[in-house]
């Protein structure tokens, strides 16, 4: 089963908060429109507004309210891209050319700028002084994490427990937020919300830790990002601290030099000793952990196909290739 399949019982939706993306992008600056509209080009898997619809509907909302949720937690997602691809030096995201190799740095952080700010607008449409409680809390964890990454990068030290707490903050963080908002369209109690969004939390673990695996084994064709590029940017991911904990001493030596130096040229050396050692099946097993947590948070929820494609989509995230 495809992503397409499994959001099907969304689909309408999903096309609504489409119109609403490209509809609260517009700007009578002609920059912020060119960048908007290479965005949504770009498309994407809008897992997170998509997260935001199915735990609405999965919890009994009928309404139009997570249609504009959804589209402010893609808004918040997108500004984070939008940094992220200039503080990484990224010139490509899903094998097309990131905003910021085509307009330059300055652009692209400004035009992030304005995403941030929007979603905020859109919050305060909402009318609900918990929804931006939920998000500015959550946005603010995003930029925490995207701080302690860049602290982490380079650094051959960083442990399984400082990599888990990055990518809890960064990724998890924005899924459980989204599966949050969902429960309070639906007008759940606090019990219910924390319930779902758990869910949110171990599949946004489990996605990222997929994410990082795969910058070691997708093929680039299909992913549209080269293998080893957090290798080139110095990222320590769980691929390579476990690798290290693994390997004898001299390849761990190797994988240490090449995560300080940024050592892409070293992809092929660090593949094999990642390849020799449990590095692979152990970080595979952690995801497949914390997806059968996600699947058991949901354990409550009335049956329903909502219900289903949210179980479906914890087990997809284990096989998708990008």
């Amino acid at each position: 089963m495809n992503l397409s399949d499994i959001l099907a019982p969304i689909a309408a939706d999903m096309r609504r908060v489409d119109d609403t993306i490209r509809q609260r992008l517009h700007s009578e600056v002609a920059l912020i429109n060119d960048i908007g509209a290479h965005i949504v080009a770009a498309g994407g898997k809008r897992l997170r507004p998509a997260l935001v619809l199915l735990s609405a509907r999965a919890l009994g909302c009928s309404g139009d309210e997570p249609i504009l949720h959804a589209a402010t937690i893609e808004f918040i997602h997108t500004a984070t891209l939008l940094h992220d691809d200039v503080v990484d030096e990224s010139g490509l995201r899903r094998g097309s050319k990131t905003a910021n190799a085509v307009w330059g740095n300055a652009g692209a952080v400004l035009a992030g700028d304005f995403v941030y700010s929007r979603s905020f607008q859109m919050m305060v449409d909402s009318g609900r002084m918990q929804v931006m409680r939920v998000m500015s809390d959550t946005t603010n964890a995003v930029a925490e994490g995207e701080v302690l990454q860049l602290l982490n990068a380079g650094d051959p030290g960083i442990d399984e427990a400082r990599y888990l707490k990055v990518i809890e903050l960064k990724t998890a963080r924005l899924f459980e937020g989204g599966c949050r908002l969902g429960a309070i369209a639906a007008e759940q109690s606090q019990a219910v919300q924390d319930q779902i969004a758990a869910y949110g939390h171990h599949l946004g673990i489990a996605f990222q830790i997929v994410d990082d695996l795969l910058d070691y084994l997708a093929n680039p064709e299909i992913s549209g990002k080269a293998i080893g590029g957090d290798l080139s940017e110095g990222k320590p991911t769980l691929p390579l601290i476990q690798a290290m904990k693994s390997a004898p001493a001299a390849d761990a030596v190797i994988i240490a030099d090449a995560i300080a130096h940024g050592r892409a040229d070293q992809i092929d050396k660090v593949l094999k000793i990642v390849e020799s050692t449990d590095a692979i099946p152990y970080t595979r097993a952690l995801a497949e952990q914390h997806s059968l947590s996600a699947i058991q948070s949901l354990r409550d929820l009335p049956d329903s196909s909502y219900k289903t494609a949210l179980e479906q989509l914890a087990r997809f995230n284990l096989t998708r290739a990008a």
